[in-house]
C-alpha cells in the first residue's frame, strides 16, 4: 500500500516513546501510525495492542515507506502521522505562571534561556519530566519551536510537562523572585559548584543557550551562579546533560531531606 499523499509535510511523532505518549494523551490527533513490518519483537506487539485498544488506525509497511514517512530519520521503525496542528498539553502564557506554581513549597522550575537546537530542547524536556519539574519556561522568540524532532528527543515528555512561554526571561526571573523562588544559574564562571547549592524550598534553575551560555542580563537576575566541576580536558557539557546534572542533584537533595 502506498503512503498517503499529504499536500504539506505532515506533522509526525517518531519512535516508541513519542508515539505512545501522543496516543495516550491525544489519540484524536493521530491520523495513522506506520510500523516497519520487519519489526516483530515484543515491544512492537505491545504497541500494536495499545493502538488496537485505543482505536487508532495503524498499518505495517515496508522499511522504505516507514523511512520516507519519518524523513529518513532514525525512528525505531514506527512513526505517527498527526493532524496539522497537534494539541499537546497547551503551553501556558507568562501570566499563568503564578497560577501553575500557586501553593508549592518545594517548587522546581527549569528556565531555558534561548535553547535553539530542537534535540537539546527535547532532551531538556525529558530531563525535566523525569525530575518532576513543575514548569519549564521558554522564551517565545529566539528558541526552538516544539516540532517532531523535539518530540522524538523528549520521548513523550512534551505531552506531560507544563511549558510556559514568556516574552522576557529577565522579567520572568524577577516574577519568580517575587514568588519567593531562589534563582540558580548554570554558568562556567560561577564561584560555587552545584554541590555547594541548597536546592531546598522553591528553586528555579536557569540553563543558557548552546555555546553562549547565559545571556548577561539573565545572569544578572540570578541569585547564584553555579558550575559543574570538570576534571577532564573538555571544558563543558551539552546543555541537556548539564540540565540533567542540576535537576537530579536537586532531586537527590530533596529526597534525602524528606527521608
Amino acid at each position: 500500500m502506498a503512503l498517503k499523499r499529504h499536500h504539506q509535510r505532515p506533522n509526525i511523532a517518531r519512535g516508541f516513546h513519542a508515539v505512545e505518549a501522543v496516543v495516550k494523551r491525544n489519540r484524536e490527533q493521530v491520523v495513522e501510525v506506520i510500523i516497519n513490518r520487519r519489526r516483530t519483537d515484543p515491544r512492537t506487539k505491545k504497541m500494536a495492542a495499545l493502538l488496537e485498544k485505543s482505536k487508532v488506525s495503524f498499518r505495517f509497511s515496508t522499511r522504505e515507506e516507514a523511512e520516507t514517512a519519518s524523513d529518513g530519520v532514525n525512528d525505531q521503525g514506527i512513526v505517527a502521522i498527526l493532524k496539522a496542528h497537534v494539541k499537546s498539553r497547551p503551553p501556558a502564557k507568562g501570566e499563568q505562571l503564578e497560577m501553575i506554581l500557586n501553593g508549592l513549597t518545594q517548587g522546581l522550575v527549569l528556565v531555558l534561556d534561548h535553547i535553539q537546537d530542537p534535540r537539546n530542547l527535547g532532551a531538556c524536556l525529558r530531563c525535566a519530566e523525569c525530575a518532576g519539574v513543575d514548569a519549564v519556561i521558554v522564551p517565545r522568540a529566539g528558541a526552538s519551536p516544539v516540532n517532531d524532532t523535539v518530540r522524538k528527543a523528549a520521548s513523550g515528555a512534551v505531552e506531560n510537562v507544563n511549558m510556559v512561554y514568556v516574552a522576557n526571561v529577565a522579567q520572568t526571573l524577577k516574577k519568580l523572585q517575587r514568588l519567593e523562588y531562589w534563582i540558580i544559574g548554570a554558568a562556567e564562571q560561577g564561584k560555587m559548584t552545584l554541590y555547594d547549592c541548597d536546592f531546598s524550598g522553591n528553586i528555579a534553575i536557569v540553563m543558557g543557550a548552546e555555546g553562549k551560555g547565559l545571556r548577561r542580563l539573565t545572569a544578572q537576575h540570578c541569585d547564584y551562579l553555579a558550575k559543574i566541576p570538570m576534571l577532564g580536558a573538555v571544558s563543558s557539557l551539552n546543555v541537556s546533560v548539564a540540565a540533567g546534572v542540576f535537576l537530579f542533584e536537586a532531586m537527590r537533595q530533596r529526597r534525602r531531606a524528606s527521608g
